[in-house]
């Protein structure tokens, strides 16, 4: 096997790609590709770019919110208690006209 069988390989370029933690990653592209800004580093995952000097900074990380939390935003303490105070009325209405609630 080898190129006499599959014919020339296309001409490559190789460029090296710079990460925040110091990683140098090297894909091929093709001669006459456009080369991209920014590539994944396949050690860390952090973005890089062709400036070694200055790579770019690692995404800021937001943290988890649960659902509690979004509704906390959206919510005041005050609507929060007319709105149980709303649904435990109508429970309670259910209960005392004798449907049963599971």
């Amino acid at each position: 096997m080898g190129e006499a069988e599959r014919g020339d390989s296309a001409p490559r370029t190789y460029v090296s790609f710079f990460c925040s933690n110091g990683h140098e990653t090297r894909p091929a592209f093709a001669a006459d590709a456009v080369l991209p800004e920014e590539w994944d580093c396949p050690r860390c995952g952090l973005p890089a770019n062709l400036d070694a000097d200055n790579p770019p900074p690692p995404p800021k990380i937001t943290p988890y919110k649960t659902h509690l939390a979004y509704v906390k935003e959206r919510r005041s303490d005050a609507e929060a208690e007319a709105i149980l105070a709303e649904a435990l009325a109508g429970l309670r209405a259910r209960r005392a006209a004798g449907e049963v609630i599971y």
